[in-house]
């Protein structure tokens, strides 16, 4: 299992060539094949143990290897931790905030901040669940899932600029139906996200260990686990009905995805 089971992943992957002349040396000797997801994960957790400043030591990436070119999603983890801080802190009173994070905790994450804030990360995080506009970004047949030495996966891998085109088509269908509101602007939030890459660079969605956890409630369900996700196809679904009126195919599609990952979030109640 991996070090951090209740993580799934939205990366962006681009070109080797986009990177300044440091990052292309440092990252073209990376052994495609090193499972650089499980040791971001277990320096995370060491991290939680033995704090350390994140933009204090050289970070690491993952790697896609695809038709003679070389993609690279850096982990970025010093801006990421920023990220994650800055947002924690909106969701809490000031005089809460130090019964959660401590000064001192603060001020390790923050040690280099006046270099990131400029800084977009290449990977977003979500626990215990995968938001439906991710899905929105790719096609069945660009999934891929099976079993490897971390148990059972499912990746997704798609062009960013099919991402950014799909995206689109979400959004509006959104609006058309809905009108403006929290829904459609977090649809937003993720296109304004893709248009700061490379046009030519790539976007994955990693269930992680989500996936095993999937896995387990759709077997316990009667259900022939990774293999009965259809979270891709049910948001497709719901949309067409959204584009067509059709309220009940709508309900269907969005129904039949909501309760599959609800099953997935009682695991985190459960422990």
């Amino acid at each position: 299992m991996r070090p951090t089971p209740y993580v799934a992943s939205l990366r962006i992957y681009e070109p080797l060539s986009s990177f300044d002349p440091a990052d292309q040396l440092r990252w073209k000797n990376l052994a495609p094949n090193e499972n650089t997801a499980r040791l971001e994960e277990e320096l995370a957790l060491r991290r939680i143990i033995f704090p350390e400043p994140p933009s204090g030591r050289p970070d690491g990436a993952h790697v896609i290897d695809l038709d003679g070119i070389r993609y690279v999603s850096p982990w970025a983890t010093a801006t990421r931790c920023w990220a994650a801080l800055e947002n924690f802190k909106d969701t809490l009173p000031s005089t809460v905030l130090p019964f959660f994070i401590s000064p001192a905790m603060e001020e390790v994450i923050k040690t280099g901040v006046d270099l990131l804030e400029d800084k977009v990360p290449y990977i977003l995080n979500e626990t215990w669940v995968i938001p439906p506009r991710w899905f929105f970004l790719f096609l069945p047949e660009e999934r891929m899932r099976g079993t490897n030495a971390d148990g059972p996966f499912t990746v997704m891998c798609a062009k960013i600029s099919d991402a950014k085109a799909r995206a689109e088509v979400g959004h509006n269908t959104v609006v058309a139906a809905f009108g403006n509101g929290p829904v459609e602007q977090e649809i937003e939030n993720l296109l304004d996200w893709l248009e700061m890459f490379h046009p030519k660079s790539l976007v994955e969605l990693d269930y992680g260990g989500l996936a095993q956890y999937l896995d387990n409630a759709l077997r316990a369900n009667g259900e022939d686990g990774l293999v009965a996700d259809t979270s891709v196809e049910d948001v497709l679904n719901s949309l067409a009905g959204l584009a067509a009126g059709d309220g009940a195919m709508a309900g269907q599609g969005y129904e039949r995805l909501i309760s599959r990952w609800r099953r997935v979030q009682a695991y985190e109640q459960a422990m």
